[in-house]
């Protein structure tokens, strides 16, 4: 039993023993694997790089393309339109940097090159006998958003973007080049303004939708170029109230909505979900200068009738039976009740030799409906009757003495009415019209010419340039010695003026200039450009 015992005891020990063996073993070879791997990994060979795998750009997916596909549609048509205003300065004040801040709280980039630079010696002595560039005019610059609605060139803006302008620029989405572009009407009442610009091909328009149709929640895309120069920038938010009347003009009823409008996006498009215009993006109420979530756009369906009488008309007409109200007064529900009717609006002036004074309407009448339609607020009254065309009526029902009225109306100018409450205006009155392409010339036999230093010469002598202008653009500068158009010689301002006046619209033109160098050299320098419609 002793013996057995003993061989069992032996057994056990060598079971460990065999048991660790296999364990160290075991651990051993792990660690030389490991050892192993982990050399390859870390190894660093000249030819094998660092050894990792190579990742790969995943394919495209898909996540949410609604709004992608609708900018596509609609951001071709969204244009870029630079404004120039001529200011004159008063004298002594010195040449004022153009301010960032333009009308209709436009801003845009700071133009470096706009900033005083210094003159030149022979600049400074040149003003010596010629008017000094701090008594002339400056040009004040500033940015905005348009949206093409025909192939043709026209296009949708803020009459505020394009408001005083001398010369207005269009820039096409993706594109360096700037089209001058001509002022086709504008609407102050609306505060929208059509421009038409000519590029010799049909370009990319987006459609504009019926914003009757428009309710709140609904998505809205809002694209333009917020500060002047983020070009083609879109921002995405829904309708938050819609017939706002509160906040603009009697004819500005507007939509409101969060997607984030910024200075830059006036008279950029408001677009739904169908890649329709529903409005045209034109003020934010905001403590600061930026987007907070309150910006309105004047519906489509307003633009649409702006739009058509411009282009038909070149302005926009609207009709008025001659009264006048305070909504908030001739509306009370007290006074209506006392005046014998539960809804209209209380007339307080019928002006005299009006439309609505011939068909004996007076003060202190009740209109309660236009055209069968019910009159509950102000618009109710005005919108149909500016609707309908002069020389048309209006059937009109009233309360007097608490006895229903009707009568028939016909309808007149508003602008003859209200002559101070109206302001419409066209391409006649975009600025003034600069002379002989904006170029101040001089003989050069005058003795201030001669004392310049502009002895024993032929030509013209460029003597101001005036900002804005095609000889601005040209690259004229003053005191250029204007010598030949088309290769034709000036010797005098009536050659000059007799070489310009067979130009036409959209011919080239060619001077050959001129310039001095130093203060006794001339350098040749020739300058071309485009001959401008009249008034561009």
């Amino acid at each position: 039993m002793g013996m057995q015992l003993r061989e069992f005891a032996a057994w056990a020990r060598n079971r460990k023993i065999m048991a660790a063996l296999l364990v160290t073993v075991t651990l051993a070879i792990g660690m030389l694997i490991g050892t192993v791997i982990s050399g390859r990994v870390g190894a660093s060979h000249p030819n094998d790089g660092v050894g990792g795998t190579p990742l790969a750009i995943p394919d495209p997916v898909q996540l949410s393309s609604a709004f992608a596909t609708i900018v596509s549609k609609v951001q071709p048509a969204v244009v870029n339109i630079s404004t120039t205003q001529v200011l004159e300065q008063q004298h002594g004040r010195g040449r004022q940097a153009p301010s960032q801040r333009n009308r209709g709280g436009e801003m845009g980039p700071p133009d470096d090159q706009d900033q005083d630079q210094g003159e030149q010696p022979f600049q400074d002595f040149f003003n010596r006998f010629f008017n000094s560039p701090d008594q002339g005019p400056t040009a004040e610059r500033s940015l905005g958003s348009g949206v093409i609605v025909d192939k043709k060139g026209f296009i949708l803006t803020n009459e505020h973007v394009v408001d005083g302008a001398t010369k207005v620029q269009v820039t096409l989405n993706g594109e360096q080049t700037q089209y001058t572009a001509k002022v086709i009407g504008k609407d102050e009442e609306t505060d929208l303004a059509v421009l038409k610009i000519e590029v010799g091909h049909d370009l990319p328009f987006a459609k504009l939708g019926n914003s009757d149709s428009v309710q709140v929640g609904d998505w809205a895309l809002a694209i333009g170029n917020p500060f002047g120069f983020l070009q083609g920038s879109v921002t995405a938010g829904i309708i938050s109230a819609k017939d706002r009347g509160n906040v603009g003009q009697q004819f500005q009823r507007f939509l409101q909505t969060d997607a984030a409008i910024n200075p830059g996006n006036s008279g950029g498009p408001l677009v739904n979900m169908a890649g329709q215009v529903i409005g045209i993006n034109t003020a934010i109420i905001t403590g600061g200068h930026g987007n907070e979530g309150v910006g309105f756009a004047l519906p489509s369906n307003t633009a649409i009738g702006v739009y058509n009488q411009i282009i038909s008309n070149g302005k926009v007409t609207r009709g008025s039976i001659g009264v006048s109200f305070t909504e908030a007064q001739g509306s009370n529900p007290i006074v209506l009740k006392e005046l014998g009717a539960s809804y209209g609006i209380v007339l307080q002036r019928v002006e005299p030799g009006s439309p609505a004074e011939k068909a004996g309407l007076q003060s202190g009448d009740v209109i309660t409906s236009v055209n069968g339609k019910p009159v509950h607020t102000g618009n109710d009254l005005v919108s149909p009757i500016a609707q309908t065309p002069v020389g048309s009526s209006v059937h009109v029902t009233y309360e007097r003495d608490k006895k229903e009225r009707e009568t028939s109306i016909t309808v007149a100018d508003r602008t003859k009415l209200f002559p101070d409450r109206t302001a419409n205006g066209s391409n006649n009155d975009s600025g003034p019209t600069p002379a002989e392409f904006g170029l101040r010339l001089e003989d050069l036999g005058t003795d201030r010419a001669r004392r310049a230093g502009y002895e024993n010469m032929k030509g013209a002598l460029v003597t101001q340039v005036d900002p804005a202008s095609f000889a601005e653009d040209t690259g004229f500068a003053r005191g250029d010695v204007i010598t030949e158009v088309n290769h034709a010689p000036v010797n005098s301002v009536a050659e000059y003026r007799h070489a310009v006046s067979g130009l036409k619209a959209g011919q080239n033109v060619l001077f050959k200039v001129l310039r001095r160098s130093g203060s006794d050299q001339f350098d040749t320098v020739y300058l071309a450009g485009v001959v401008p419609a009249p008034g561009q």
